[in-house]
């Protein structure tokens, strides 16, 4: 199976998306008591997602490094703030480079101005 640029992108957009909100779910209860982190294992949610992996498991899964608080709480604010700039940054660049692939195949299917 072929994948496109564009299917390809879309699905990282996609995933890229879901794992903003379960780190901003993870801020969120970050003083919930036994609250687990969870996030989304993104190279192998994008395996399964392209069906590169269709055993791939693509839903969140709890983090295994986090330390837990007396309260059975293990999201660390810190770590998670990082996680979110991360994110945010791999998420603009692929939006951005999504954009400019777009923006060039459009150009190249334009006729020619000149008519050479």
């Amino acid at each position: 199976m072929q994948v496109g640029f564009l299917n390809f992108y879309g699905a990282v957009l996609n995933l890229r998306q879901e794992r903003s909100d379960l780190i901003a779910n993870n801020i969120a209860n970050a003083d919930t008591p036994n609250y687990k982190a969870v996030d989304v294992p993104f190279n192998t949610a994008l395996a399964g997602a392209l069906g590169a992996q269709p055993s791939a498991s693509s839903g969140p899964e709890y983090r295994q490094d986090g330390v837990v608080g007396l309260n059975g709480n293990d999201v660390s604010l810190d770590s998670e703030r990082v996680e979110a700039a991360q994110n945010g940054q791999e998420l603009q660049a692929s939006t951005v480079f999504l954009h400019q692939a777009t923006t060039d195949l459009v150009t190249a299917l334009r006729p020619n101005p000149s008519g050479n």
